[in-house]
């Protein structure tokens, strides 16, 4: 059907073509609806596993075995700056979000990649004290305690490495389609996992470290 029959025909049905188009928004406001819920459900299983590994570790974080104890092994200092980073990059994915809600691609792209880095330079910190702590000998083998601090901490650095690899995946996205519904939508889940992985990490560093230390 050319252009101008097409517009006759919508003002000869109108009612038809105004029907149309609101189902064809709500389709996409029902999927997007549907998408967010199963992400909030997705996030409340993560939320369940990490309470396990909590719980797992306040019973263990006293059999030492006779191995090191958190004060012995523990650098606040080095923690203090990893934890610097995960929290600045909950802000700049902030940044991300408020220049995708104006409609500025690059800017999105940008901040994106900045907080890609931020969590890149969080992972390797965490790689660097683990491998400081099995070259002193504390490897998770050593103690229950061990064990358990391993398995937590190493199980938020999964959670974090697989961030940045959705970082980079929507930046593809974001490069072959621009700021497209679904990629918005898509940034909206991803928003809500990094900084999900920062109330955790918050969790982590009060729980485990500080609290270790000064115990």
């Amino acid at each position: 059907m050319s252009t101008t029959a097409l517009s006759e025909d919508r003002e000869a049905n109108p009612t038809f073509y105004l029907v149309e188009e609101d189902d064809h928004d709500h389709g996409h406001a029902a999927a997007g609806g549907g998408t967010i819920l199963g992400f909030w459900i997705y996030l409340m299983s993560d939320a369940l596993i990490f309470a396990t590994l909590f719980a797992t570790f306040g019973v263990l974080s006293t059999s030492f075995a006779g191995g090191p104890t958190p004060r012995e092994i523990f650098e606040l200092p080095l923690v203090a700056l990893n934890t610097a980073l995960l929290l600045v990059s909950s802000i700049t994915y902030g940044f991300a979000m408020i220049a995708m809600q104006r409609g500025r691609l690059s800017g999105t792209q940008l901040w994106l990649v900045i907080t890609a880095l931020l969590g890149a330079g969080f992972v390797g910190i965490e790689l660097f004290e683990f491998g400081n702590l099995i070259a002193e000998g504390a490897t998770p083998q050593r103690s229950a305690f061990l064990s358990a601090f391993f398995t937590l901490v190493s199980t938020h650095g999964l959670h974090v490495t697989f961030g940045i690899i959705w970082i980079g995946v929507m930046l593809v996205q974001l490069a072959q389609r621009g700021l497209h519904v679904e990629n918005q939508r898509r940034l909206m889940c991803l928003s809500m996992f990094w900084h999900f992985l920062d109330v955790v990490w918050i969790g982590v560093f009060t729980f485990v470290y500080l609290l270790g230390v000064l115990r």
